[in-house]
């Protein structure tokens, strides 16, 4: 099922745009004084398009300059910040692939990565070049490092430039972004997103959520992932708006930010939405929440499943509509979304499709009936290019008419709205019964000192399978094992409910912040 553009929804670009370069260079000529980025530190510095066009073409000069031939990988390891927004945007202007390294990664996965990328200049923080000195002085000589700092930008400056650079404008089919899957199972696959790719991630997302060039988005999330890079930043890029990025989450300053700089919705995940509810607004004033609420349209959820509890018990508690929603690294992020009010959502659902199309098969690859669970599968402009030096696992990945295989169980019901049930690899199978682990989840996040849970399969030579959970607990707040344990019987019955429930400091998650299961079985 394909949406349409919705009323209201106006766009910076023409539907023949065929790269970055275009909407840029197009928003620089049209509405060169319009504000389009805004980095809260460093005295709030600020972008007008004709100023990112301006250093987009400084950082091609300078990688011609670094002798990058286009097609090549760019990476750099920053925190969020305003020349780290423009280096995302300015590489892939440039014509050359952007690559985004893991901040979070070990020292084995960040070398396993920066290897197999062939990146050939790394744009690095001080503090990145520190803590991984031993990555970067096993570097080929060929790899050179450029000292950046995410909001004072180049060490070595960028020079002014009189003319354009003569390399050509990227087409519609090359590489714009290189991104490394988290590797829970295995080690990282490089995705390979084109410039038709992320310009369709950026519209998706206005799609679905009518954004216009009124809007201002509040981007906390990394820039190293695919939810920032195309939901806040090719969103805004896609729909004229402003772009509003901090260094990172903070509780104490989410809503001031939000007040101050009129951000009127924000993209966050799961966890982020727990500790805004543990906080509970602290420090912000009734005034400041009003304003906050009066101009704020909605916010918005994904990366990880959001459990209904949570969901309601945020919108209870700041009066804030979320939009829950799904997306991958390998479909250029949003996928799925539930509606915009006034039209119904629904609890526990990523929503419907979204400018691309979605449906769900069978075990023999037939069409699933309604509200069947099955393999949840997605076609579109959306969808990556493959998996970078890895043609067997693309192909695997692909069906014959063009659909990704994602990986995860789901139905869709008779209103057309998607339920994720889990993933194939992380389905319980006990006494051959198959039992999905958000359904427990779901459960466990309904008691108010749960922060994170998790339900995981562990080998058992009597059902094949037993059910086990992990969960973390909201600072402060104390639940027993005993006490989780009946309410999942009370509510699941003995059979699915978990045979043992450990609390953890802090569950294994990935940069997305989605909670890594098979870490905890293994």
């Amino acid at each position: 099922m394909q949406s349409t553009k919705p009323k209201g929804m106006t766009s910076v670009i023409t539907s023949d745009m065929k790269s970055v370069r275009e909407i840029i260079d197009h928003g620089a000529k049209t509405h060169p004084d319009r504000l389009f980025l805004l980095a809260t530190e460093s005295g709030n510095k600020q972008c007008t398009w004709s100023e990112l066009q301006s250093y987009s073409q400084q950082i091609n000069a300078l990688l011609d300059e670094e002798n990058i031939n286009q097609g090549e990988t760019v990476s750099f390891i920053l925190d969020n910040g305003y020349w780290t927004t423009l280096l995302l945007l300015g590489v892939m202007y440039s014509n050359r692939v952007i690559l985004a390294l893991n901040a979070l990664s070990g020292s084995d996965a960040l070398s396993y990565v920066t290897e197999h990328s062939n990146a050939k200049l790394i744009f690095a923080s001080s503090k990145y070049q520190d803590k991984f000195a031993s990555v970067f002085k096993e570097l080929p000589n060929s790899t050179r490092i450029i000292e950046t700092d995410e909001n004072l930008g180049i060490k070595s400056g960028l020079s002014a430039i009189s003319t354009p650079s003569e390399t050509s404008a990227p087409s519609t089919d090359d590489i714009a972004i290189l991104m490394y899957t988290s590797g829970t199972t295995g080690k990282p696959k490089g995705v390979l997103l084109s410039h038709r790719n992320v310009i369709a991630g950026g519209r998706n997302t206005a799609i679905a959520h009518d954004l216009s060039e009124t809007d201002a988005g509040m981007c906390v999330l990394p820039l190293y992932h695919i939810n920032a890079q195309m939901v806040s930043v090719m969103g805004a890029l896609y729909s004229g708006g402003k772009l509003v990025v901090a260094p990172k989450f903070s509780a104490s300053k989410f809503w001031h930010d939000m007040a101050e700089f009129d951000c009127t919705w924000f993209s966050i995940v799961p966890t982020i939405i727990s500790y805004l509810i543990e906080n509970n607004a602290e420090g912000v004033s009734d005034g400041m929440m009003a304003k906050i609420k009066s101009q704020v349209r909605f916010g918005r959820s994904a990366s990880a499943a959001l459990s209904p509890a949570k969901h309601k018990a945020f919108e209870q508690r700041f009066g804030i509509h979320i939009v829950e929603t799904m997306g991958l690294t390998e479909t250029a992020a949003q996928i799925l979304s539930n509606p915009m009010p006034p039209a119904e959502s629904k609890y526990g659902s990523p929503g419907k499709a979204y400018g691309n199309e979605a449906k769900i098969i069978n075990d023999d690859g037939t069409d699933a009936a309604k509200n069947n669970i099955g393999e949840l599968m997605i076609r579109g402009d959306n969808v990556m290019q493959g998996y970078y030096k890895n043609p067997e696992v693309t192909a695997a990945t692909f069906n014959a008419d063009g659909w990704l295989h994602t990986g995860d169980l789901a139905y869709e019901d008779d209103d057309g709205f998607f339920f994720i049930t889990g993933r194939l690899k992380e389905l319980i199978i006990k006494g051959g019964e198959n039992i999905a682990p958000r359904e427990i989840d779901d459960i466990l996040y309904g008691h108010p000192a749960v922060l994170e849970a998790a339900a995981f399969g562990i080998d058992d030579e009597h059902y094949g399978q037993e059910v086990m959970a992990s969960v973390a607990l909201c600072p402060g707040m104390e639940v027993s094992c005993d006490e989780l344990m009946e309410m999942c019987v009370e509510k699941l019955g003995k059979y699915k409910a978990p045979k043992e429930i450990l609390i953890l400091a802090e569950l294994p998650k990935g940069p997305s912040g989605k909670i890594q299961r098979l870490k905890l079985s293994a």
